[in-house]
């Protein structure tokens, strides 16, 4: 059943104490089954409900598990590229800590995942979320598509394996959630092989998403421009 691959895994944490660590037994099950080695990396973005110290805890008992402390609230775009640098295997996963996606699904990526290929990554067979979040994902979907050419299915589905060597010296712009937005563009741009699958969506159980506000709508939608400018404008 195992492929002859090692996999860093990574998980995002941001106060989600109450999914964090079952998310890093369930991913660690299905690695042990279907890879030669890997490690799970959790990079925590300053959390202030005990996810820190759940952690550090739980790294004790587990060598597999590393984790990374930021000092302070970085953003999720500094948060995913920390655990890509910290990322010691040659392919590189990573989904959100807060439990909208099981890790167990990894399976479905790795089954499909060859040696030419660079991105292979999920799309939600259907978000269970509250109707007025399902409609700004598609509108998102939509509009990111357009202006930035992008191909794939499902840009707002944060369930992927990156071959890590296709980021070597890469250097990112997004501190935010747009962080998605340039690695996939970036990837699509070097004209890399890329796969997909579909995964389930859970609706969010505990906490709130740190999306959904004007404020940082705002910030994306400015880093989005400055995104665009260098990833489109500039090679137009």
């Amino acid at each position: 059943m195992k492929k002859d691959i090692r996999i860093s895994a990574m998980f995002p944490c941001y106060n989600d104490s109450e999914t964090i660590l079952k998310l890093v037994d369930s991913v660690e099950v299905k690695l042990k089954k279907f890879t030669l080695d890997y490690e799970i990396i959790v990079v925590d973005d300053f959390s202030t409900d005990g996810a820190r110290d759940l952690l550090l805890k739980k790294a004790k008992e587990n060598p597999k598990l590393k984790v990374v402390l930021h000092e302070k609230n970085m953003g999720y775009g500094v948060t995913i590229v920390d655990g890509l640098k910290n990322a010691s295997y040659e392919y590189f996963f990573y989904t959100d800590g807060d439990g909208q996606y099981d890790p167990s699904e990894i399976e479905k990526l790795i089954k499909i995942l060859d040696d030419d290929t660079a991105l292979v990554n999920g799309y939600k067979i259907l978000r269970d979320d509250p109707f007025y979040r399902i409609i700004i994902g598609k509108l998102y979907n939509t509009f990111m598509k357009f202006f930035f050419g992008i191909k794939l299915k499902d840009i707002d589905c944060d369930f992927r394996i990156i071959k890590k060597d296709v980021f070597k010296d890469e250097k990112f712009f997004s501190k935010s959630g747009t962080i998605c937005i340039e690695m996939i563009k970036k990837i699509e741009l070097k004209g890399c092989k890329v796969k997909q699958v579909g995964v389930k969506h859970y609706e969010r159980e505990f906490g709130r998403s740190q999306f959904f506000n004007f404020k940082r709508l705002f910030f994306v939608f400015l880093h989005l421009i400055v995104l665009w400018y260098n990833l489109i404008a500039k090679r137009v």
